[in-house]
């Protein structure tokens, strides 16, 4: 039985690695200089923190295949927006 639970969590273990490293990542506008632009994605919400910020953007950059974003607009308070220019 340990064995299965063993195999199982290291399994999970290697998913949540795996999802995590293939993530778009926030770059700097000098990193961005050395990328290939691919086009740009905005994201609002009502409430939350600076970071739900960041993982909608990743999200969102992710589904549409890019490895990168640069955030070049981004407004916070009651509702926050940000705008990002996403790389390959």
């Amino acid at each position: 039985m340990k064995t299965i639970a063993t195999a199982a969590a290291l399994s999970l273990a290697s998913f949540i690695t795996f999802g995590v490293s293939a993530a778009a990542h926030q770059i700097s506008a000098q990193q961005a200089q050395q990328l290939k632009p691919v086009g740009t994605i905005s994201v609002s919400q009502v409430g939350g923190a600076p970071m739900d910020m960041r993982q909608a953007l990743s999200k969102k950059a992710e589904q549409k295949g890019a490895l990168a974003y640069h955030i070049t607009e981004a407004h916070t308070g009651d509702t926050w927006h940000a705008t990002a220019e996403l790389y390959k």
